[in-house]
């Protein structure tokens, strides 16, 4: 498959693109150059974190870069906002749709640039014909008159497509698009894509699936840890080049489990599992509507004091709404949920909170904090009843508390300060604070290293390593390998919503070639290359 245009004036090119977010240690991207040529399909490929989806925001105007440059057809160009974006012809559909349920197939592809009679009244019957025929000249599977709340989830997709070419979008970005599809649907978009791309259109795929990346692409650039790794044709690399590609090396150096002092050994009587189980899940199963394919598939299994079990995967296979059920955001269609023998499977986060849920979220603004709040406040946000006995805050308490918090996990500043100004480091040190000071026997990380510099990222290890020692019973879900072959004691490997395998990992085998071996058959299994049923040990 070749793509078109090959030796024109590329469509799309980025020179050393760079950006870094406001309070974060890390670059988002750094230096990225690419480009993308007339009628290609691109993938951009990368696990969770590499930069894929910053890099598709500053493309669309959601946001701008810190460094570099763009151009459109040759042209440099400044995109400002997402209107910019499509007078440039460059439009995007989201991992999450935006239509109207309750809209038409129509009325939500013409919203915002309506057809008008007399310049003042909606015209339905312009509407409808002017859609239609983009539908037709397309070959899409959709009604214009049918809400688009009664549609599958691989129709609703088209609709958010078709948005974009009733725009007349030239340049098409498409976040993630298949995680939520199933393959009669995938193979439906793919055939859409190859149209499009016949016609002279050029499609940015985001994407970690190695065998998609060989059906539909004609090049895949492969992205970690913000920076570009280089740019390959599809024909000319396997899926588990791909994937090793994607996986390889270098995500925790300099990181060691455990100590300060670094090494691979554990604390004593450490990820022994002894006791009753702290928490189980019992064919945990999340299906969402006009979904037929589950978010969260039987996921089964057993957490015991000092243990700390790890889960992988990538973006839109589950890892997400693991860490909303067991945060207690998101109810289950199935199944049930048991912590010290007590079935806790309908308890929300206020309940759970009270039965000792400790819980360093992902987003740690957007939940784990109050960016405007005070340090303080972030910090006794579980502690109205000691701290406030008769409904009145004891300030003298507050004070001693928030700083004695502040001076054992050494966060960089002051008890009075918007949390909002301090670095990603430090407002992750504060969380862990909080979460850790209110455990009793179990406790959640999501991406618990994810934007921190490496020393940063050692003294939260510390933290999960100490943790352990007393008992605690840990879950890690993380997207960086490294990490959980750091810290885990087994790793449960999601696709698709499912656990594809689930694999011990012991202290004693984790040297450097362990790690690579283990990184490339976790990686294998993440991307859908090899899959078998988890054991539940």
């Amino acid at each position: 498959m070749r793509a078109g245009g090959a030796g024109g004036v590329p469509a799309l090119e980025l020179r050393s693109v760079s950006k870094r977010y406001p309070g974060m240690e890390e670059w988002a991207n750094r230096d990225v150059s690419l480009e993308l040529k007339q009628g290609e399909i691109l993938c951009i490929a990368g696990e969770n974190g590499a930069g894929k989806s910053t890099l598709m925001k500053i493309l669309c105007g959601h946001i701008q870069p810190t460094e570099g440059e763009i151009l459109v057809d040759g042209r440099p160009v400044r995109i400002g906002s997402q209107p910019d974006a499509g007078r440039l012809g460059i439009g995007m559909v989201h991992q999450h749709f935006m239509l109207f349920p309750e809209y038409t197939v129509a009325q939500n592809v013409v919203m915002g640039i309506e057809p008008r009679r007399g310049k003042v009244f909606y015209d339905f019957t312009e509407a409808n014909i002017r859609v239609a025929r983009v539908i037709q000249e397309h070959g899409f599977s959709l009604d214009v008159h049918a809400p688009a709340g009664s549609l599958t989830v691989g129709q609703m997709q088209q609709v958010e497509i078709l948005k974009l070419l009733y725009r007349d979008c030239r340049i098409v970005v498409l976040d993630e698009p298949t995680s939520v599809l199933t393959d009669q649907e995938i193979g439906s978009l793919f055939a859409t894509f190859k149209k499009l791309a016949g016609a002279g259109k050029s499609l940015i795929f985001i994407t970690h699936k190695p065998g998609e990346i060989k059906r539909v692409s004609h090049r895949v650039a492969v992205m970690r840890r913000g920076k570009l790794l280089g740019v390959w044709d599809t024909a000319a690399v396997d899926e588990y080049e791909i994937s090793r590609i994607m996986m390889g090396g270098d995500g925790a150096e300099g990181l060691s489990a455990g100590t300060a002092g670094g090494g691979d050994e554990k604390p004593a009587g450490a990820g022994e599992g002894a006791g009753d189980p702290v928490l189980v899940f019992e064919d945990v199963t999340v299906l969402r509507r006009g979904q037929s394919r589950p978010v969260l598939d039987r996921i089964s299994f057993s957490l015991r004091p000092g243990e700390i079990l790890g889960f992988a995967g990538v973006g839109g296979n589950g890892l997400g709404t693991l860490e909303a059920v067991l945060g207690g955001f998101l109810p289950v269609t199935g199944g049930r949920i048991l912590h010290a023998g007590k079935d806790i499977t309908r308890l929300k986060t206020r309940a759970l909170r009270r039965r000792g849920l400790a819980y360093v979220p992902g987003d740690r603004l957007a939940v784990g904090s109050a960016p405007d709040a005070s340090l303080t406040e972030n910090l006794i946000v579980n502690r109205r009843r000691s701290l406030s006995p008769r409904g009145i805050f004891r300030a003298p308490a507050v004070a001693a508390f928030a700083g004695d918090l502040i001076r054992r996990y050494r966060v960089a500043g002051k008890p009075g300060q918007p949390l909002r100004s301090l670095s990603g480091g430090n407002i992750q040190k504060l969380i862990l604070a909080r979460e850790i000071e209110q455990y009793q026997d179990y406790i959640v990380f999501s991406e618990p290293t994810w934007g921190l510099d490496l020393s940063s990222g050692r003294a939260v290890y510390e933290q999960i390593a100490l943790l352990r020692s007393r008992g605690a019973g840990i879950i890690i879900i993380s997207t960086n390998l490294d990490e959980l072959l750091l810290n885990a004691d087994r790793i449960i490997v999601f696709y698709r919503g499912a656990a594809a395998a689930e694999l011990p990992n012991p202290a004693e085998r984790r040297g450097d070639t362990y790690r690579a071996a283990m990184k490339e058959e976790i990686g294998a299994y993440m991307l859908g290359l090899k899959r078998r049923e988890a054991n539940h040990a």
